[in-house]
């Protein structure tokens, strides 16, 4: 089994939904994010979700692009991204996702970008401007790597799509609650629930994790009656390490997401 399944095994037998946290690699700094980082997992996180910074973020809105163009103004490559997923490794189990666009990963070839994501204790990947019938190569890479490839569905995708994108991914789904690019707040997650019925139609063996737009715990609630198996949260916790949040500022919010994620909550 691997750490992403264990991860979202174990949060199932609590009665929870798994808590994955997105941060931009290298912000506020380099050293200040792995600090970040082990505060987001001291909070409650289950999941890391890393951010690997780059110029042109299709996916993602104001928040995350600010972080991009602050991670590249720190001078942060992709080998420095990895290098701060090998301090992170030594200091944590849980699991590790990586989360880039593919211009990167083609520049320095997909073999070695697979290996060198193991190499440095990476469990997952997401790359969301490569497109299903594009990414069969780089998916047996990982495949055959031990790295999980995660896929995104929208609402808007259709159901013989969905199928297939289920059908592909590994570790988790990656649900996408809304149309549009990231941010905090926006969510209105009026279609969860009939993709998570459509989901399981499909498998009741894959994770599903909504993200885009989960910010609150009373966000993360409605995600998690909706019948998800993880929450995403990204904007709200990225904007904190711009803002200049400490640590203990990271760790407080984490906590209150995780214990919305938890059983018999009230809102």
């Amino acid at each position: 089994m691997s750490r992403l399944d264990g991860a979202f095994v174990e949060a199932k037998r609590q009665g929870r939904t798994a808590l994955i946290c997105y941060l931009m690699a290298g912000v506020p700094s380099p050293g200040a994010f792995l600090d970040m980082a082990m505060a987001c997992l001291e909070g409650g996180a289950d999941v890391l979700e890393v951010g690997i910074p780059f110029s042109d973020p299709i996916a993602d809105g104001p928040v995350i692009q600010e972080a991009g163009v602050r991670a590249l103004e720190n001078g942060v490559t992709p080998p420095m991204v990895l290098d701060m997923v090998r301090g992170l490794r030594e200091r944590t189990m849980r699991p590790i996702v990586l989360m880039g666009y593919y211009n990167p990963i083609f520049r320095m070839g997909e073999g070695r970008f697979v290996s060198e994501c193991v190499r440095a204790g990476a469990d997952g990947l997401i790359v969301p401007d490569l497109p299903l019938h594009e990414s069969a190569s780089l998916r047996r890479i990982c495949a055959a790597a031990g790295l999980d490839m995660v896929q995104l569905s929208t609402p808007l995708t259709s159901q013989n799509r969905h199928r297939a994108l289920m059908e592909a991914t590994s570790g988790f789904l990656y649900m996408v609650t809304r149309t549009g690019v990231t941010g905090a707040g926006t969510g209105t997650f009026g279609s969860l629930s009939s993709m998570v019925e459509r989901s399981k139609l499909v498998s009741s063996a894959v994770p599903l994790a909504a993200g885009f737009g989960i910010s609150t715990p009373g966000q993360v609630r409605t995600a998690k009656d909706a019948g998800v198996d993880g929450v995403i949260v990204g904007s709200a916790l990225v904007v904190m390490t711009l803002n200049g949040s400490s640590p203990a500022d990271i760790k407080t919010a984490v906590s209150r997401l995780s214990l919305a994620c938890g059983p018999g909550v009230p809102m």
